[in-house]
């Protein structure tokens, strides 16, 4: 079947819009017809005599799903769909597609590079590398068991490496660089280290086996993101004793919370990858 059949609506990551076309003209190119439903169903059925450089970033997705829905497709593909967004248009068009989405019931492909994305719009997350699918499953299925360094990282995971040697309720990792955490994960020898900001917490370094040094403070949604020389940790915002760079302190995590890769099942070097979520 030629391309022009092919029942499939594509938004592509500049959206792609014709910028001498007005909105209603976009969508009805598309469709072969005036599509006023669409653009109602939607919420720029308003818009629909503007051109695409009047519009925001949101408004202009909007329209290009409009224009993809036009084809009366079977399935759709999201490319990237959020890239050209800034950080506050990015989550509330993200949260806006959404809605959108939950709405059409159509099976839906969307490729993007951030977890976060993936985790809010897809119910399931295939990761590739090199072609490849690494971890197939929800969002919670890859934060809780990560198969790979590249998993584990994508979903914003510390990644050290250690020694384990095995104990009665799991194994102790002694890092490279120094300190050590302990894990339920029962593992012995060269393992790679997965655990997640949110899961470390601040200790005093006088009486913990980790310690490491403060490069950096920011606040990030009501929470703090303290950059360490070998981990990223986020607290909250109050009820901790004061932090400042250039000071050094304890870290601790749950056993259950310090994931265990083995080297054999772990790449060491950075890959490329591209994942990919399906809904």
């Amino acid at each position: 079947m030629s391309p022009e059949r092919r029942r499939v609506g594509y938004l592509p990551q500049d959206y792609g819009l014709f910028p001498h076309l007005t909105v209603a003209a976009n969508v009805a190119f598309a469709g072969r017809r005036e599509r006023p439903d669409l653009l109602r169903r939607l919420g720029v059925d308003h818009l629909a005599p503007v051109l695409p450089a009047q519009l925001s970033g949101g408004e202009r997705q909007r329209v290009a799903l409009a224009r993809a829905l036009a084809r009366e497709p079977r399935v759709l593909l999201l490319d990237e769909p959020f890239g050209a967004l800034d950080a506050v248009t990015r989550r509330q068009v993200r949260d806006e597609l959404g809605d959108a989405l939950a709405g059409l019931r159509l099976p839906t492909l969307l490729v993007t590079h951030a977890f976060d994305d993936a985790a809010v719009l897809a119910e399931r997350i295939g990761v590739l590398d090199r072609g490849e699918v690494v971890q197939l499953g929800s969002a919670e299925d890859l934060l809780a068991e990560p198969k790979s360094v590249l998993v584990a990282a994508l979903t914003g995971a510390n990644i050290l490496e250690g020694i384990a040697e095995p104990t009665r309720f799991g194994s102790i990792v002694r890092l490279s660089g120094g300190g050590e955490l302990r894990s339920s994960t029962t593992a012995q020898g060269g393992v790679q280290v997965a655990v997640h900001p949110w899961s470390l917490q601040l200790a005093d370094p006088r009486s913990s086996p980790l310690t490491d040094t403060v490069v950096g403070i920011h606040p990030d949604r009501g929470a703090l993101v303290v950059r360490l020389a070998r981990f990223t940790v986020h607290v909250p915002s109050n009820g901790h004793a004061p932090i400042a760079e250039g000071s050094t302190v304890g870290l601790r995590a749950a056993p259950e919370d310090v994931r265990l890769l083995t080297e054999s099942s772990a790449r060491t070097e950075t890959p490329t990858y591209r994942p990919a979520t399906s809904g």
